[in-house]
């Protein structure tokens, strides 16, 4: 069995070749750099060098597989540029489709997020949920829109697709979006935070469902997967008991971070970095909150989900090997 995948060189996708190799498939991994198919290399997967935009590099990639794992995108709430989500998130999952029928594959799984589910306020977001018909980030907007592309395209070909929409991805290994937080957090005496929820799943347990959805999911159907739901104040008290800090924690008024709103496009337009570190929508989404339920993949797919405190005591004992955080001292 031989398995073409997307996005192999970035966090979740790494996670995916490792997951396919140790489950004893052959991958094939798209690389549109050297140092892309190094990585990729390194996990067991053997690199194809093309490019999300160019369909015949893709379906010569994928000849001969048996399933195609697209798992690429940009996954950044502030982004200066739209133009890059519009390609990566929006018109690679058709591309990408297609390129799986013109090679005569016939299942993809495409990574999509649980940010497309737009669960109002205050409520649990699930694979039926309505959606409140606006959007927190153009993140969230492209993602949906991606994925309605790819189960769009996949009907209008006969090609089954099967989506799995991750919350929050952590583990070992990640340093960059929300993990920025966890770090700012973990690092720190005194934080600074907005209370709010969030949901997260286990960089190896999304990795599980990825591999399961091929296995056992339906075409057409997306699954969820969030392995907990945690209030910042109780993720707070984790990490007090796993290394002391924060000592403190300023909570700031979810009204005054609306009233900073207008400051913060300011903000982001004067940034001279690539991309800004915040923006509205950041804020938006943080105000917003996630509350996610996995049990679909759960009862369909059979994953199961490890406890958020062992997610936890992995990525910080990872970032305290490599000396991105000084070791605590545990309450």
């Amino acid at each position: 069995m031989t398995a073409f995948l997307t996005g192999g060189s970035g966090f979740v996708g790494g996670a995916v070749i490792r997951r396919l190799v140790a489950d004893g498939r052959d991958v094939r991994a798209l690389a549109r750099s050297d140092a892309a198919a190094a990585t990729v290399a390194a996990l067991g997967a053997r690199p194809v060098r093309g490019d999300l935009s160019d369909p015949n590099a893709l379906a010569e990639g994928m000849r001969g597989c048996d399933a195609v794992f697209h798992v690429a995108g940009v996954n950044r709430t502030c982004v200066r540029h739209r133009a890059e989500l519009t390609g990566a998130n929006v018109d690679a999952p058709g591309i990408v489709v297609r390129a799986a029928f013109d090679a005569g594959v016939p299942r993809v799984i495409h990574t999509s997020s649980a940010a497309t589910l737009g669960e109002d306020e205050g409520t649990i977001g699930t694979e039926d949920a309505p959606h409140r018909s606006s959007f927190l980030s153009g993140y969230e907007r492209s993602k949906y829109l991606g994925e309605r592309r790819a189960l769009e395209t996949g009907r209008e070909l006969g090609i089954d697709v099967i989506c799995v929409n991750p919350s929050s991805v952590q583990g070992p290994g990640r340093t960059s979006g929300t993990a920025r937080i966890l770090l700012h957090v973990a690092g720190s005496e005194r934080a600074v935070l907005v209370r709010t929820w969030i949901s997260v799943i286990d960089v190896d347990d999304c990795a599980a469902g990825h591999a399961l959805a091929e296995r056992r999911g339906a075409p057409g159907e997306r699954y969820v997967l969030s392995g907990a739901s945690i209030r910042i104040e109780d993720a707070v008290e984790l990490l007090r008991a796993r290394i002391g800090r924060p000592r403190r924690v300023l909570w700031i008024p979810r009204a005054v971070v609306r009233a900073a709103t207008p400051l913060a496009a300011v903000a982001a337009r004067t940034s001279r970095s690539a991309d800004p570190s915040v923006c509205p929508a950041l804020l938006r989404t943080l105000l917003h909150g996630h509350r996610y339920d996995g049990s679909r993949a759960t009862r369909d797919l059979g994953l199961r989900y490890r406890p958020i405190e062992e997610t936890l005591q992995r990525t910080i004992a990872w970032y305290e090997e490599r000396g991105i955080l000084a070791p605590g001292s545990p309450a």
